[in-house]
């Protein structure tokens, strides 16, 4: 069974992440045909929309396939995921990018590379069970994929809030903080691509729209803002320190206490950066500091092993709290590549 099923019918160019038993989890492979379609597609007179969806019923991308990273960098080689990131990223610019309309279809969830496939889209459409997060910092890396400027662009600080604490977005929360623009519930998802393939008419899919879910996260704006705006990591753990607890807080500090906190001191630099700078190649250079970065100095193979390797949850971090984390470790993540920097001749 081939991981991705590419094809053209109607007046769409249809893209299927075909790994359902593994969450449609995304491949160096299946990054490379995504883009290899987008460029043939984009001067195709018979192609007028892509859609992107997943197989099975479980989700549309879980994240990127990182088991191979692991096995390379216990082997000592960073090239391996230096590439795969350079070409993932290559990718998400394009994608958003893109002159033709791209419509994704983002049920079960969408994490991490999922959400750099799904959600730079031009339109982007969830369902009832749709989960959508970055939850990067618990496995030591920051929100990259062009994550920190979607985080940016989120109401008040929810953009902080959701990219240190990898808090899963529902259906509601995923549209209030600009992460999809839709809600069509999923019993009209297959008429939708049906009408979207024989017309290529990409603004049939707000007619389809139905009202808009309400978000947890609205009802938590303030208590969010009032902890997440500081400058630093440090600055927000104090903040939440001096608050009452209530729901928010208390939810995000349980998240956050299990990451990594070098991750998310970084997190906090590159969401505020993208708010002053928003553009998706901008993003995707200073998410890509911290990942080229991340196999020798950084937390995420230690990560890696807590999650999907030994499983055992209790990564052991560089740093034993927020605490430990000190400006001159931040920069060292942060500071300019130089020449190693990503390059965006052709990408869009």
């Amino acid at each position: 069974m081939t991981d991705i099923i590419i094809r053209k019918s109607g007046k769409a160019g249809l893209i299927t992440l075909n790994r359902p038993k593994a969450l449609n989890a995304l491949t160096w492979d299946m990054c490379l045909a995504i883009e290899a379609a987008l460029d043939a597609w984009r001067s195709d007179p018979e192609v007028a929309l892509i859609l992107i969806d997943g197989a099975g019923d479980r989700a549309f991308c879980s994240g990127g396939d990182i088991a191979e990273m692991y096995a390379s960098g216990q082997k000592g080689d960073l090239d391996y995921g230096r590439r795969f990131w350079r070409d993932e990223y290559r990718l998400n610019a394009k994608i958003r990018r893109y002159p033709k309309p791209v419509v994704s279809f983002l049920h079960g969830f969408t994490m991490g590379g999922g959400v750099g496939v799904g959600c730079h889209a031009s339109h982007r459409i969830v369902c009832e069970n749709s989960q959508i997060a970055m939850p990067e910092c618990s496995i030591g890396l920051v929100p990259d994929v062009g994550g920190s400027l979607l985080l940016a662009q989120a109401p008040g600080h929810c953009g902080e809030f959701l990219g240190l604490s990898g808090d899963r977005m529902d259906t509601g929360d995923a549209l209030y903080a600009g992460f999809a623009d839709q809600f069509i519930p999923q019993e009209g998802w297959a008429d939708l691509k049906e009408t979207l393939i024989s017309t290529g008419d990409a603004s049939l899919v707000e007619a389809a729209s139905a009202p808009t879910p309400p978000a947890r996260l609205a009802t938590w704006q303030a208590e969010i803002d009032s902890c997440f705006g500081g400058a630093a990591l440090s600055d927000i753990y104090r903040a939440m320190a001096a608050t009452p607890d209530g729901p928010a807080i208390t939810h995000a500090r349980k998240l956050m206490d299990r990451n990594a906190p070098l991750g998310m001191a970084v997190a906090v630099r590159i969401i505020q950066a993208a708010r002053r700078t928003p553009g998706i190649e901008e993003a995707l250079e200073r998410e890509f500091r911290y990942t080229y970065r991340c196999v020798a100095q950084g937390d995420f193979i230690e990560g890696i092993r807590a999650a999907i390797i030994d499983r055992d949850r209790s990564p052991k971090w560089q740093h034993a709290s927020w605490e430990a984390v000190k400006d001159e470790d931040v920069a060292a993540m942060t500071q300019d590549l130089g020449p190693n920097a990503l390059q965006w001749k052709e990408t869009t």
